[in-house]
């Protein structure tokens, strides 16, 4: 039997590469387990949330969205242009208790949409650039962002991660792991009638917004979850982040969902300020998936014939 000469591997090894070199790929947390809603996170469930702190503590949830970019709330930062306050932790589970995963990040820019002022106002979405990038690992890793067509139809079960306060005025006890509470997308009349139900303040659903939660209460974001996310699992098990958490009136109340600025709204201004940060569509994923399997094909073809 003849064997392949090394002028003949190196072809081969050539598509090796390209079969294995891709961008670090988003939404598919190596150590995930059940979701259980409502409970602590296990370690690296959750790879891309981040904890944001100022010189207080914590004040907001964000992901990671590339390893230099975190996606949070524009009502996160009062004052964009003030960044030295801030703190990005990634990799961490516990707020109050060591983390042997974690690492620390500075910020150097936070962009909002012009024209943002509240969040009932809708607009409440802020690009956060680190300082130093994250190294990639099992317990650091970037969710997906929708496109603008990607939809999020109402009773679609997603999931709300974060270390603000268990209940109106309760804090998180303990070391504060990452909680983590099942909630199903609610359309936006359904929603808007919810706050039409004895109304204490006027809050309009707009377009930029989308709602989750129960109406009966008793799963909710609340204080201190903020700029962190709504995710939902898709198709093929990749997850993509809804929402990013906004405003709401009270915790967990009836007639009162969560709301979350809606991302698939923002992508010209995500992808405006990040070069080269590819989104979930259903077009993109369908196009890249047939490449991929095209790429595969042709490798596994031509590496039969060379090994004969």
């Amino acid at each position: 039997m003849m064997r392949p000469s090394c002028s003949t591997w190196v072809p081969v090894l050539v598509l090796l590469g390209v079969w294995t070199s891709s961008a670090q790929e988003c939404g598919r947390p190596p150590l995930q387990s059940r979701i259980v809603g409502g409970y602590d996170a296990s370690d690296g469930h959750w790879p891309w949330q981040v904890d944001i702190q100022d010189s207080l503590g914590h004040i907001c949830g964000g992901t990671l969205i590339s390893d230099s970019w975190v996606l949070s709330a524009a009502h996160c930062f009062p004052k964009p242009d003030v960044t030295s306050d801030y703190t990005i932790y990634a990799g961490r589970q516990r707020i109050n208790g060591w983390n042997q995963n974690e690492s620390s990040h500075k910020i150097s820019q936070v962009l909002v949409p012009l024209g943002y002022t509240d969040p009932q106002f809708g607009k409440d979405i802020a690009l956060v650039r680190l300082l130093t990038p994250v190294v990639w690992s099992d317990y650091i890793q970037p969710v997906c962002l929708p496109s603008s067509d990607v939809q999020f139809p109402s009773g679609t079960q997603c999931v709300i991660t974060g270390w603000g306060n268990i209940r109106d005025g309760v804090s998180l006890q303990g070391v504060g792991t990452l909680q983590q509470v099942e909630v199903p997308i609610i359309d936006q009349s359904s929603c808007q009638q919810m706050f039409q139900v004895q109304p204490r303040e006027d809050v309009t659903i707009i377009n930029d917004m989308i709602c989750a939660g129960f109406q009966e209460g008793g799963k909710d974001s609340c204080q201190g979850d903020s700029g962190g996310p709504l995710v939902c699992q898709m198709s093929g098990g990749v997850w993509v982040q809804a929402g990013i958490v906004s405003f709401g009136l009270g915790c967990a109340q009836p007639n009162r969902p969560g709301v979350y600025s809606r991302v698939s709204a923002f992508s010209d201004f995500i992808q405006g300020d990040i070069n080269g940060l590819k989104l979930y569509g259903s077009a993109a994923q369908n196009s890249a998936g047939w490449f991929s399997v095209f790429i595969r094909t042709i490798v596994a073809l031509i590496l039969g014939h060379l090994l004969r």
